[in-house]
Formats: C-alpha cells, structure tokens, sequence
C-alpha cells in the first residue's frame, strides 16, 4: 500500500500547533519540512564493486578451506540422481546460489530471474505460473489458508509452502507423473502470498549476539517506543525458549536450521535436519534414499561433512557488506549522505533498525568473536498492518508481524520487503519505506515523521540508504 496524498494530508493537517510539539518532542531538527525542491526518489542500485560476498578476514587457512567447500556447494545445481541427487519432487529453484545472487553470492533476488530456466531444465514440463517473470524477484508461493473440496476457502490455517515446479518430465526423473499446485485457484480466492530470498551477509554475527543483548536493545528508549506507538517482541524457539533470528519472520533458530529447511523446502533435498519428503509424493516421483544429504563417512577433510553443514559454515563465515558512498546513482555529496544519517536517527528509524549490536564469544572463529554487528536490526518483530500482513503466523510471529530486516548491504538491493513487491520499476525504496505505514502499523509514528521532512530531506536519507 502506497501513501497517498490523504494520508499525507490527514497527517500533516491534522493540526499544526499538535504537529509542531510532536516534532520538537520526537527530538527533529527545527528546519524538518521548511524546505522544498525536487520530490524525493531512490536513486537506485549502488553501482561499482559488490563490496559483499568476502569471507571475514580473520579466517585461518583451515576455516577459508570449509568457508571455499561450502561456497562451491552452495552453487553447485542440484539434479534429481546422479552426481549432487537429491532435487525434488518439488521445488523452486535448483541451486541455492541462483536466488541468493545479488550483488554477489549469498545475496538475495538477481535482476534476471533463474527460476525460468530452473522450471524447464533437463526436460521439466512444468507451467510457469504467471507471477513469475525474467524481471520479477526471485519468489516462493505460500497459502495462507486451506482450500475445502469443493474448491471455497476454508479458515484453516495452511501457511507452508506450495513449491512451484515439479520434476515430471526430467531426464533424470523417468516415470515421475506430478500435477503442479493450482496457483490460478489460489491467485482467484486471493489465498495466495510470496517471499523473496534473505540476504545472508553477516549471517555468523547475527547468529552470535547474545539473547541477552537483543532483549536489553528492546528495552532500551521504552517511553520513546510507546509515544510512536512501537512495541515488538522476539521469536521464540518452542523447544528452548531461546530467541530465534533467521528468516522474514525470525523463525528459525540458526543459520544450520535456516541451511537444512531451505534445502528440503526450497529445492527438496532431504537431509539430516529435515530428512522427509514433504506433501506425500507419489512413488513414482521418489528415486533417492532418506536422507538424500548426510554426513559422508568414507571421505575425508571437508568433504565428510553434508551440504547443510557445508552451507551453514559458509553463511556462518560470510562478512557483512561493507558500505561506501561511492556509485550510487546522481553522485549524492558526502554531505547529503550525512545528513541522513543523522535524519535516520533523528526521526526515530533507528528504534527498530538499531545501527549496531555487539555479538559474544565466538569459539568458530575471531572474526565472530566480541564483535560490532552493523547490522540496523533489532532481530525482533513488529505489527506491520494490514497492508504487508501475510496471514501467515510462524512460531510466536503472527499474521501481520515481520522481523526488522537488517539494512548492511541495502545499497545493492533491487527488491525490497518480504514479496518483493518494492521495484525498481514502482518507486524501489522508497515505496518500500511508505509501505511501512498502514493500519496497525507499529512504524506509522516515524513514517509520519518521514513525510513531514522536505524532499531534500527525504532525499538525503535515501542516499544514506544506498550507502549501507
């Protein structure tokens, strides 16, 4: 949902003696929306190095092979028999590295989408469903609710995911015979939502920051909170009770757990994680024994060790990008670019995107250990409103709540929220920012500020943006 020109209004009208003391209260510089100028735009993708996708500088030679191993694996393009079997019976894509692409490998969505090419490969049948394109996101299909036999919409909750592609067809899937799931249905009952790929820079330091810590950043600036009307909560895991981080909804506990879900639901490899099929395929789509990704006791060094575990070792020793100020887009002077970051800051962006947290001891490698995570997160999640709500709850996050996504590496990114429904082609970040507001909406309060500063304002602090 965009802002429009009412909302805009009702906020801003809403009373100019009130307005006035909402803004000297919330700490804004006294020149907040005295200027005007050309409207605010983002200026687009950073352009120049990636300046992601390095291994953290402190590995030793033995951590930069693992780091390597699992690198490789994590391109390698899964088949169905063979060498790297296991793909399917269902799946969304053939290689993790396809989706995590941008700007470098570990990233998130390509410009160019894979899963064309992934839907037909070596002889697949598969029908590509219409809300995938070569210039749209990477994205998965989830169904918020049951469909009832007689083809109406129950209100029983579903919320997994409805892979796109079967193997029915392959060369190396003979005799499979598999429908595809009936997205036109689905899209026709408005039952129906998408996720984009996660960026996994910096992944082994978010895993690293103490529980402690994410809850005393929650705590912390608490009156402030309330007067913007921000609460938030963590994700918990229901075994341990411990604060789970990963995922667009903090599901999951670890980048290990994160590795082996999206092995089994992204591409269905079984594993020693998640070491079902998933959804009951039929016999003649099965060709592998469970699980199809184990340890590998006959080999050696590195390659004992399964995928999942070589996957997660890679996300785990992934540095965080690293911002510049160079490339982006219109060439912003240093000074605009600092000016944002102090507008950031001043209208409240960091209560929930906290600049930095600092991680704990690390016994993997020094690089993790006592750390600064830039990360602009607090790892918790927040009522976003009935305009991003999904309808999908995972574990203590309910149907419209979403994790505060880390910003480190934004600069680079073509999709934004968790649809990837913000383009380039529709306004990129900065749709992505008014889309914040809606109702029931925690981050109403700040974008309320954020339309109140002037277009060179705005515009400063999408430069900023494009820095991280």
């Amino acid at each position: 949902m965009n802002i429009g020109k009412e909302f805009v209004t009702s906020v801003l009208c809403a009373g100019a003696a009130a307005g006035l003391v909402f803004l000297v209260s919330t700490g804004l510089p006294a020149n907040v929306g005295a200027a005007s100028g050309p409207e605010a735009k983002d200026p687009g993708v950073r352009a120049g190095s990636a300046n992601a996708g390095s291994p953290l500088s402190s590995l030793s030679a033995d951590e930069q092979e693992f780091f390597t191993d699992g690198q490789t694996r994590f391109l390698n393009f899964d088949t169905v028999t063979g060498t790297n079997s296991g793909l399917g019976p269902t799946f969304n894509s053939n290689s993790c590295g396809s989706c995590h692409a941008q700007p470098a490998v570990g990233g998130t969505s390509p410009a160019l989408n894979p899963q064309i090419a992934a839907s037909s490969d070596d002889g697949a049948t598969n029908t590509l469903p219409d809300f995938i394109s070569a210039s749209s996101p990477v994205r998965e299909a989830r169904f918020p609710f049951l469909v009832n036999a007689n083809g109406t919409l129950s209100t029983t909750p579903d919320g997994s995911v409805h892979d796109l592609f079967t193997i029915t067809g392959r060369a190396d899937a003979p005799g499979c015979e598999m429908a595809q799931p009936n997205f036109v249905q689905a899209q026709a009952l408005n039952n129906i939502i998408f996720r984009i790929p996660t960026p996994l820079f910096g992944a082994g330091l978010i895993e690293n920051i103490p529980d402690a810590t994410i809850y005393a950043n929650l705590a912390a600036n608490a009156a402030l909170k309330q007067s913007l009307g921000i609460s938030g909560h963590v994700n918990i895991s229901g075994n341990d009770g411990t604060i789970t981080r990963f995922g667009w909804k903090a599901q999951n506990k670890s980048v290990e757990v994160f590795a082996g879900e999206a092995y089994n639901v992204e591409m269905g490899v079984t594993n020693e994680l998640f070491p079902d099929e998933r959804g009951l395929p039929p016999a003649s789509c099965l060709f592998n024994p469970l699980p199809e990704d184990s340890t590998n006791f006959t080999l050696s060094g590195d390659q004992i060790l399964s995928d999942i575990v070589e996957f997660s070792t890679f996300m785990r020793f992934l540095a965080p990008a690293v911002p510049s100020t160079q490339g982006i887009p219109g060439n912003p002077a240093a000074q605009s670019i600092a000016s944002g970051q102090t507008l950031f800051t001043q209208i409240h962006c960091t209560l929930c995107h906290t600049p930095s947290m600092q991680t704990g001891p690390s016994s993997f490698t020094a690089g993790l250990n006592n750390q600064t995570a830039a990360l602009y997160s607090d790892l918790a999640v927040h009522h976003m409103g009935t305009g991003l709500a999904d309808n999908i709850s995972q574990g203590t996050a309910g149907p419209d709540e979403f994790r505060t996504a880390p910003l480190w590496g934004l600069g680079q990114r073509l999709f934004f929220l968790h649809d990837g429904r913000a383009t380039p082609s529709n306004g990129g970040l900065l749709t992505a920012i008014q889309d914040h507001a809606g109702s029931g909406s925690e981050a109403n309060g700040v974008i309320n500020l954020f339309q109140g500063l002037s277009a060179q304002q705005q515009q400063d602090l999408l430069n900023f943006l494009r820095s991280l």
